[in-house]
């Protein structure tokens, strides 16, 4: 089989719109396709007229799972969109999102859209199942809409103190009810989550990338632990618990996660690359005839490392960006190559050269070592890597799908082990500091438990949830293929 991506995986994308007269919908659907790179597993959009919901999901990507009759069929003038990467939970069509439940008090519906991980979830789920309630899915976003339609009090601001005080780990939500929407973000704000103004109306997504493709300025980042209600009177924030003792804004949102064309923190990523790249070229030079970049997220990166070396910038690899999943099954021989299928060596460019390759991250070293060879294949004197990120030691629990720590080759071998590992002639890895100082925030509002094992929380429960998780994704499995087959 081919190797599974050393790629990180984010967890989602979420959308969320309030615009009375507009096609929200149609507006949803344009948002989740620029929030694709998030989340290429599931999509789906829930809305409201105020009386009814809508909901469509399915699995593949945002243009795979919507045509026009969707969208007629999506009415209303609220919505709240999702696309997916598994982390807790797997990749089922039963997890896809918005997960839509009822109001224990007064039966409405309640429909919810989540980026990022729990790390209390299995207590939670537990706690939740002996009150009578029965889950649908196997992903902790359930338990978040569950906690919050059994929540006590008698003003929503009291019932999102119950549900903000219970929950541990990383949420950014987008939340709507019959007649408004919620747009929430964890106290320590550990993944993006931006507002938009449009009209008589707002809209909200994980990045402002989707804002700017509708033609809507970013309005200012939902501030971590704030809840912002959006209705018919207007809107208005709150923040229903207190500060966190630490911010933990994920630094592979920088570096990998979101687009280049973002602002994360007040930071627009794309000159923060680049100055990791530049970052790179002074604590880890070589000598060599050019520099490239691994498409697409290394680019930045490696356009600023030349900057900094003095050493020209080339493209020496083309990405085959239609590659995706497939249902048809490579022969051997490309399933030998792997790699082959995704990038193509310039081999004008790079044949009797030296090359200093730029790339975000070695997780578990499975695809590093084949873009190495590729190149070597296309002629290449010399190839030094440089990686945008410290080493990689620890999993990630806040909505990072890594790999386990035993997966983690830095975890388990030295800077030297893993450049023979991969065949580089020299590997050089930015230092915490230095992608500290590119990301242009404090260091202490930044979460780098991936390179350090300091997590900014407790984190114990969550190799349990997970191996949960895991007991229950083969039965909802089977369940979806008996009832794709028709059942008995």
């Amino acid at each position: 089989m081919i190797p599974e991506s050393d790629d990180p995986k984010e967890a989602c994308g979420v959308f969320g719109v309030y615009a009375p007269g507009e096609d929200v919908a149609r507006l949803t659907f344009y948002g989740l396709y620029a929030l694709q790179h998030r989340g290429q597993e599931s999509a789906g959009i829930a809305t409201s007229n105020g009386k009814d919901f809508s909901l469509r999901t399915g699995m593949g990507l945002v243009s795979q799972v919507f045509d026009e009759e969707d969208l007629a069929y999506l009415r209303g003038h609220i919505a709240v969109g999702h696309n997916r990467y598994s982390t807790a939970g797997g990749s089922l069509a039963c997890n896809a999102q918005p997960i839509v439940v009822n109001d224990k008090y007064s039966g409405e519906p309640i429909a919810l859209a989540h980026n990022g991980n729990l790390t209390n979830s299995e207590i939670l789920r537990e706690d939740l199942e002996a009150q009578g309630i029965r889950f649908e899915s196997t992903a902790d976003s359930e338990v978040i809409a569950h906690l919050l339609s059994i929540a006590p009090g008698g003003t929503w601001e009291e019932r999102f103190h119950y549900v903000m005080r219970r929950l541990e780990g990383a949420y950014s939500l987008v939340i709507m009810l019959r007649d408004r929407l919620f747009v929430v973000r964890d106290p320590m704000g550990v993944r993006p989550l931006c507002l938009g103004k449009m009209g008589n109306g707002w809209v909200a997504a994980s990045e402002s990338c989707a804002l700017e493709h509708l033609g809507l300025p970013m309005e200012r980042e939902v501030q971590p632990g704030e809840v912002i209600q959006i209705d018919a009177h207007g809107y208005s924030g709150f923040f229903p618990v207190a500060p966190a003792r630490k911010r933990a804004l994920c630094t592979f949102e920088y570096t990998y996660f979101a687009r280049p064309d973002s602002r994360i923190g007040g930071q627009l990523v794309y000159p923060a690359r680049e100055e990791m790249g530049a970052q790179l070229a002074r604590e880890h030079p070589a000598e060599a005839a050019l520099v490239t970049g691994v498409p697409d997220s290394a680019i930045p990166a490696a356009i600023g490392y030349a900057r900094g070396s003095g050493i020209p910038y080339r493209e020496g690899l083309v990405k085959n960006r239609y590659v995706g999943r497939t249902f048809i099954q490579p022969d051997q021989r490309i399933r030998e190559a792997g790699v082959s299928l995704k990038f193509n060596a310039l081999s004008d460019v790079l044949a009797g050269k030296r090359v200093i390759v730029v790339d975000d991250s070695i997780v578990r070293g499975t695809t590093t070592p084949r873009v190495i060879n590729l190149i070597r294949r296309a002629g290449a004197k010399e190839v030094h890597m440089r990686i945008t990120t410290p080493p990689i030691i620890s999993p990630c629990f806040l909505g990072v799908d890594m790999a386990t720590k035993a997966e983690l080759i830095a975890a388990n071998q030295s800077i030297e082990e893993i450049r023979q590992h991969i065949g580089a002639d020299s590997l050089g890895y930015l230092s915490i500091d230095g992608l500290n100082r590119s990301t242009g925030q404090p260091p202490n509002d930044l979460c780098n438990a991936c390179f350090t094992g300091v997590y900014p929380l407790n984190v114990q429960m969550q190799m349990d949830k997970l191996e949960a998780a895991r007991l229950r994704e083969p039965v909802l499995a089977a369940a979806e293929s008996l009832n794709r087959a028709g059942g008995p």
